[in-house]
């Protein structure tokens, strides 16, 4: 029998979410993940930065979280951390006495944006410590982080790199839960929520929410077995650029178009999952204005559709729901939400319309999971009432949308 966590509910809440990559690589062109290629502190100086410009666009589009990239594999520490030479410390910004995460975490907490930070557990040359040596090193990194920034929402450890390594788990685990009691931790070790197991932004359907295995690291084919069933929501973590995480001079022209940006929320949230899109800060400390507008006309779109709800009256009967309208209606979306229960989920439902003007039901849409959302897009038909048939006998709400693709 899996638990659900309180936390987890309102994980699934938050929806949407912006990921921050954002350190030294972003100022040196052209390296990529464990290419081993040496960066130095003096490229560092994000003359402008600006974190509450990051969060306060990122909140206008409608993003309910948003996460920090403190270390990515190349071990720089965007914090001055003790334990570690290579940190913003010893660089040029603000003469050694900035700190990214501080900024950053002010930010969030001013404009009511849920915090999560991420930090990569391997880096380079961490097969020079012995494995003691280096879990003292993660502890104390981690335990910084924890402590010194007020309360944190979300830890987001990546797995890439970690394949080979045994870390001491239990106690990595312990401190971080002793820290930060109400934290939500990302995929590995103890996880809260999970990785959906591509880094294209499309969760599977179906989409369970209580799992018996997950996808630990990209760089591995197999699924990781876990100890029992866990009740797991799912994240999927796309970039908006296609070529970088970090910032790039030389692939603004890969910016999503709104058009691929509102298919990728269908097949996130609109398949139960929450959505987190990756933007990369320029040189400056400043969202770039193409990714920026992006966003923004990506929100604009999600609260138009969310606008378009077609009043209904409801009513459920022995895994029936149906809708019923005082006059006949144009539709073409239904936004579905099951009760959460970690032991009963629906896996399967197929909705019928009664169109109009007279004739027999018929079906128009058959799907999966539910769970926290569903978003189920159908070609657009005029309505006298609609018919959900579940598989289980479990509380749904419905609402039925008229949505013109083409406006």
């Amino acid at each position: 029998m899996a638990n659900i966590k309180k936390k987890q509910l309102e994980f699934l809440d938050w929806e949407f979410g912006v990921f921050f990559h954002f350190g030294i690589r972003t100022f040196n062109e052209g390296h990529r993940d464990w290419d081993m290629k040496p960066m130095a502190l003096e490229s560092f100086n994000p003359s402008e930065l600006d974190c509450e410009q990051w969060i306060k666009t990122i909140k206008e589009a409608g993003a309910k979280y948003a996460i920090l990239v403190c270390k990515h594999h190349d071990g720089f520490a965007n914090w001055p951390s003790k334990y570690t030479d290579y940190s913003v410390k010893n660089t040029p910004w603000k003469d050694g006495k900035g700190d990214v995460v501080r900024e950053y975490t002010y930010a969030c907490r001013k404009h009511g944006i849920k915090i999560g930070l991420y930090y990569s557990p391997a880096q380079f040359g961490s097969n020079k410590m012995d494995g003691k040596e280096y879990d003292d090193y993660f502890v104390n990194q981690i335990s910084e982080l924890l402590t010194d920034y007020g309360k944190i929402d979300y830890i987001w450890f990546d797995g890439c790199g970690s394949e080979d390594h045994k870390y001491d788990t239990d106690r990595i685990v312990k401190e971080i839960r002793r820290l930060q009691p109400e934290i939500l931790i990302f995929n590995m070790w103890d996880p809260d929520t999970k990785w959906v197991g591509n880094e294209a932004g499309i969760a599977h359907s179906p989409n369970k929410l209580t799992v018996g295995v997950l996808d630990f690291s990209i760089n591995k084919d197999i699924e990781d077995l876990l100890d029992e069933p866990r009740f797991l929501p799912s994240e999927c973590d796309f970039r908006m650029r296609s070529l970088n995480w970090f910032y790039s001079e030389n692939d603004e022209h890969t910016v999503k178009s709104l058009d691929e940006l509102m298919g990728l929320y269908y097949y996130s949230v609109g398949r139960g999952a929450n959505f987190l899109i990756n933007i990369g800060p320029d040189r400056r400390g400043l969202l770039p204005e193409k990714d920026s507008a992006a966003l923004l006309a990506l929100g604009n779109k999600v609260r138009e559709l969310y606008d378009s709800e077609v009043e209904c009256k409801c009513e459920y009967d022995d895994k029936k729901l149906t809708l019923t309208f005082d006059t006949p209606q144009l539709i073409n979306h239904l936004i579905l939400s099951e009760e959460i229960d970690a032991n009963c989920e629906i896996e399967s439902y197929e909705v019928k319309v009664n169109p109009y003007p007279y004739g027999r039901a018929v079906t128009v849409f058959r799907g999966t999971t539910i769970g926290h959302k569903s978003i189920t897009p159908f070609p657009t038909i005029k309505a006298k009432s609609v018919e959900i048939y579940f598989d289980k006998n479990k509380k749904v709400e419905a609402k039925p949308i008229y949505y013109p693709m083409h406006k």
